[in-house]
């Protein structure tokens, strides 16, 4: 009984998707700082060349 409705524009909605989906794209071309240092730990060294953990040479 006691709930509050709440009504969103059009406008307001289109502006939180254009949020998340800048978000989105940026996160795409910026990585968040804990993928990147998750990245790192991935990557091993062996002898003169690094090998990632799936074994591509890393040159």
């Amino acid at each position: 009984m006691g709930e509050i409705i709440r009504f969103v524009t059009k406008s307001e909605r289109e502006r939180a998707r254009l949020i998340r989906e800048a978000r989105a794209i940026y996160d795409s071309i910026f990585p968040p700082a804990d993928s990147v240092s998750e990245k790192q730990n991935k990557v091993r060294v062996s002898g003169p060349s690094a090998h990632r953990s799936d074994g591509v040479l890393l040159s």
